[in-house]
């Protein structure tokens, strides 16, 4: 798939999405890794947590995972909230783990990481907020 530019396209892998792994979660409701999940999971998607510093705790009622590997189901959407340089080994993981679209937050893109799972056949988002496209595309 190419990567991802148009609002119907947007709104179609939200429409089709049921999980959603976020990369780079933070228990600091000012961070936008925190205020943006709590919105996108008020969306009905099944939420999963990721950052190593708080494995094994609850943010926003679902459990902390050391990595995305750890993560039970399979995953529609991994939302990343990493620096640029970090979305390599992201990437890398989530290609072990499996999923349909790469989600870089505003501030996370990284452009050799995007064409390469792009050119790998998954669908990719970058510079657009998941939390302003669902409140912009999906109706609660």
């Amino acid at each position: 798939m190419p990567i991802l530019t148009k609002d119907e396209e947007i709104k179609e892998v939200l429409q089709n999405s049921r999980t959603v792994a976020v990369i780079g979660i933070s228990n600091d409701p000012s961070k936008p890794s925190y205020f943006v999940s709590e919105v996108v999971k008020s969306y009905g998607f099944k939420m999963y947590f990721v950052n190593p510093k708080y494995e094994g705790q609850e943010i926003l009622g679902e459990k902390v995972y050391k990595s995305i590997l750890d993560i039970p189901d399979e995953i529609d959407i991994v939302d990343v909230f990493r620096r640029p340089a970090d979305v390599v080994f992201t990437a890398e993981e989530a290609l072990k783990k499996g999923f349909k679209t790469f989600w870089f937050q505003p501030g996370t893109y990284n452009p050799e990481v995007a064409e390469k799972l792009s050119n790998l056949g998954y669908n990719v988002i970058y510079d657009r907020c998941m939390k302003v496209e669902c409140q912009r595309l999906l109706k609660k």
